[in-house]
């Protein structure tokens, strides 16, 4: 995993060279992650059009996407796809108060936010993945708002479906913790997310590891491995065989 140095975000990482359980690595330029992406100046844009950049994940709900509006990629060729992973139901401040959850209030239990996104949006989560897995999309970039958690689990299946280790990919999860406040400045500057960031401590956001670690264990559990969540999602098995090609050196 590398830093991608961008000035309008600071959670911009690409997942290349993360090992595998068979000794393989991630290949850069493939599968890249980003929190929110309003704010790129023109030089970040060229930093992303020349890793080939060439398709975005959009995960945030309707209502982020409206109050932020059209971000500078969008005035170029590159392809957009909004894939909402929070249910229709939240609408509004609801939506945006799940977008940026505070992991430290006690009824934010986040590995079952996160298999909700599963249960709740598993179309969403299906053509994520087949968008990364098509050869023909470049370099994906996945992103959210903060780009912890909706790209965080996104990110994650899409690693372990390949055979990422589980180590690898809690560490790619939880190294979000290092841009910390960065991100937290880039949000309470945006008046979409103030409201609901700008009191609120650096701890109520930090990425534990062990909220990944229990979403894993819960894929598992519930599913009886990632590639049955797969299956259960909609992705079938050449969708995750392009995904290994695409992502994994050979």
């Amino acid at each position: 995993m590398t830093w991608i140095a961008l000035e309008g975000a600071a959670n911009a990482r690409d997942t290349g060279g993360l090992p595998t359980v068979d000794g393989r690595r991630t290949r850069s330029g493939v599968l890249l992650r980003s929190d929110n992406l309003q704010g790129l100046t023109p030089g970040d844009v060229r930093v992303l059009l020349d890793r080939g950049l060439r398709t975005v994940v959009d995960l945030r709900t309707a209502t982020e996407v409206d109050l932020e509006g059209p971000g500078p990629l969008r005035a170029l060729d590159v392809a957009h796809h909004h894939l909402d992973l929070i249910p229709h139901g939240f609408e509004g401040r609801a939506a945006l108060a799940r977008a940026v959850p505070d992991e430290q209030a006690p009824d934010h239990a986040m590995d079952h936010w996160y298999a909700d996104y599963l249960t709740d949006a598993p179309t969403s989560v299906a053509s994520a993945l087949r968008l990364v897995a098509d050869p023909r999309n470049g370099a994906v970039l996945v992103h959210c708002a903060a780009g912890k958690d909706r790209t965080g689990v996104i990110v994650a299946l899409a690693l372990s479906l390949v055979g990422v280790t589980h180590d690898a990919v809690v560490a790619d999860y939880a190294a979000w913790g290092e841009r910390i406040a960065a991100v937290r400045d880039r949000l309470v500057a945006s008046p979409t997310y103030a409201p609901d960031v700008a009191a609120r401590s650096l701890d109520s956001m930090r990425p534990h590891s062990g909220n990944m670690e229990r979403f894993l264990d819960r894929v598992d559990r519930d599913y009886g491995g990632v590639h049955a969540m797969a299956s259960a999602v909609g992705v079938d098995e050449e969708t995750v065989a392009r995904l290994s090609r695409r992502l994994l050196d050979h």
